[in-house]
């Protein structure tokens, strides 16, 4: 007896589901998801490497972009690069996590608070309408401005004529130019000496409703592989020497850039005792969303002080967005 003859099945297309190139696509798609969890690793690692510091940077963008990448996946029905983009999207919030979400003490009740503008303005950015329009929106007490460029000069009343009390300090050449660094105010300020090594641009304490605040606005020189690999590690070490010159509370702000999870931040944390502003939204590139970018602008604050609000201001013709905090007396 002979067996029934079976009809041929029909050759699956190569891009049909389950066909040969949708295999590889999957492959493809879960081999690229090891890029993103190798930054969250190295950020998770803790390491002060400069080559897994550079890594550690990016931690903030890859959990944007693996999201997006496994919610699409997610709608091709790809269940296990799913799976996978779901375990490295959960490790990238773990290690994001301290740069947007620091601790916070409690607000001390009854204390005023104080809003703080702080911004790279960009040596090469001469728009004074567009600064003028990001400061009134923001609507500040305190302003802290580096990588000013030299060419503003003559229109620093036009941008900063609210802010009778200021001091300043012109820097020579650095990365790529000349600039200067502002601290204005609306309350009296009361000038520091600065570092000959350009570690801060310019410090000053302020006389404020909080009491007598130390304000420093920060510069630190561009990490490894763009600069030399010690550079901004010497530079926080004597961000910590001039802490210990300081009484009271202090008030850290300006271009790190480092994002506060990495290796700058946690010296920071560490060897000069403060804290950061919570980061959530990119401040650089401006060139991209802020969900893309790197909070490498920060503000740090002395355990006294407390944050209450962290936003980005308006785009003021800066590579670098402007962050707007408030602050007041810890508990």
């Amino acid at each position: 007896m002979t067996s029934p003859v079976q009809p041929d099945r029909p050759a699956r297309p190569p891009f049909a589901r389950g066909g040969l190139a949708w295999r590889i696509a999957e492959v493809l798609i879960g081999l690229g998801l090891f890029a993103p969890l190798t930054l969250a690793v190295a950020a998770l690692s803790g390491s002060g490497h400069r080559w897994i510091d550079i890594l550690a940077q990016f931690t903030a963008p890859a959990l944007t972009a693996t999201v997006l990448l496994t919610t699409l996946v997610a709608v091709a029905r790809l269940w296990r690069v799913t799976a996978f983009g779901l375990i490295v999207a959960i490790t990238l919030l773990v290690a994001v996590w301290p740069q947007w979400f620091p601790a916070q003490p409690p607000v001390r009740p009854g204390a005023p608070e104080l809003t703080l503008y702080s911004a790279n303005v960009h040596y090469l950015n001469t728009d004074i309408d567009r600064m003028r329009r990001s400061i009134d929106q923001a609507d500040p007490d305190i302003i802290i401005l580096v990588e000013l460029s030299l060419q503003t000069a003559d229109g620093i009343e036009a941008l900063l004529g609210d802010y009778p009390h200021r001091v300043d300090a012109t820097l020579p050449a650095q990365v790529r130019g000349p600039s200067r660094s502002i601290i204005a105010s609306r309350y009296p300020l009361t000038q520091v000496p600065t570092f000959p090594d350009l570690l801060h641009d310019v410090a000053a304490v302020a006389d404020t409703p909080l009491g007598r605040i130390n304000i420093v606005g920060v510069h630190l020189t561009r990490p490894w592989p763009y600069e030399f690999q010690h550079g901004q590690v010497i530079q926080t070490e004597n961000l910590a020497a001039l802490r210990r010159t300081t009484t009271g509370p202090i008030i850290v702000a300006g271009d790190f850039n480092s994002v506060s999870s990495a290796r700058i931040g946690r010296q920071v944390r560490d060897e000069v005792g403060l804290h950061p502003a919570p980061g959530i939204l990119g401040t650089w590139p401006t060139a991209l969303p802020p969900v893309f970018g790197m909070t490498i602008d920060q503000v740090y604050r002395s355990p006294d002080l407390t944050f209450t609000s962290r936003r980005l201001g308006l785009p003021n013709g800066s590579d670098h967005a402007p962050v707007v905090t408030t602050f007041t007396l810890a508990e």
